[in-house]
């Protein structure tokens, strides 16, 4: 994508990723400008001030913390066509342990005036989200994992701001964001479909600018709302939903799934991690159960 427009810079922090990739023509509008994330995005907000639109690599656990203040202040006060792409979001980088885990991530970029905050759940979604986020005004914050996960069977096209519909149901709304939640919603709605329990899901692809029309829907024509996300309880997706319901003044339960007020210890595989920490389908199953009850 960065050889289709002279506009588009992408700046690596040292990561490793483009080791083996062929720049040809767009070699130089590559800048590694090696582990120094501060600088990254001082480097992103000047290039973005002078025309350009960058696109920044880094682990989604350093452009939400150590970044932070340039972030805030270079790009988002500035309000900055910046595209932040984090990967390693969640605990996708288990093997890597806590200290690079991101779990507060979505909660700090949603609180960011002008940013957008963009969460695909697969490979096409990516693309579509990278490709439809390139031309916005300001800033966006785009949260990956780190390997290939499953795709989405879904022909619903994915546009910023609009939840997609996964599954229709009328008893209880599974709102998810990220690939592994929202495979978990569909799964466990088909499951307990099984058991006479009609579930409606919904990836949840864009926090920010959030679909509250969607929330509104869900709030008012199901019995309660689950959501599932990977990212502690406190002020990610759960959260936001949460609020949008509290501002609706609907008798609407919100139950979230989500990693627990506490470090994520240990190392492993990222889907044992998610299932350790309780992002499985077993605590969505009781989540529903617990709400139809």
């Amino acid at each position: 994508m960065v050889g289709e427009d002279e506009r588009y810079v992408c700046l690596d922090s040292d990561t490793g990723l483009f080791s083996a990739t062929s720049w040809g023509e767009a070699a130089r509008r590559y800048l590694n400008l090696g582990i120094a994330e501060q600088n990254l995005m001082g480097v992103a907000a000047g290039l973005a001030r002078s025309g350009r639109i960058p696109f920044v690599n880094t682990m989604a656990t350093f452009a939400a913390t150590r970044a932070l203040e340039a972030v805030k202040l270079d790009i988002a006060w500035n309000d900055l066509p910046v595209r932040i792409v984090a990967t390693h979001g969640g605990l996708s980088a288990g093997h890597l342990g806590s200290t690079h885990h991101s779990l507060e991530d979505l909660a700090i970029m949603r609180m960011l005036p002008n940013m957008t905050v963009l969460v695909p759940a697969d490979g096409p979604a990516t693309e579509s989200l990278v490709r439809a986020g390139a031309e916005l005004p300001g800033p966006v914050y785009l949260r990956l994992g780190r390997g290939a996960t499953p795709a989405l069977a879904s022909r619903e096209p994915v546009r910023i701001g609009v939840a997609q519909s996964l599954r229709r149901g009328t008893d209880v709304t599974l709102i998810a964001t990220g690939p592994y939640p929202v495979l978990t919603a569909v799964e466990t709605a088909d499951e307990l479909a099984g058991a006479g329990i009609d579930v409606a899901v919904l990836n949840m692809h864009t926090v920010k600018p959030l679909d509250q029309e969607a929330i509104v829907t869900a709030a008012t024509r199901t019995r309660g709302i689950v959501t599932i996300e990977e990212h502690w309880a406190a002020g990610g997706l759960g959260s936001t939903v949460a609020e949008v319901v509290a501002d609706l003044g609907v008798a609407c339960p919100v139950r979230r799934v989500a990693v627990a007020d506490r470090f994520a210890a240990g190392t492993g595989g990222h889907r044992h991690l998610l299932a350790r920490n309780g992002i499985s389908g077993a605590t969505v199953t009781e989540q529903v159960r617990r709400l139809l009850a």
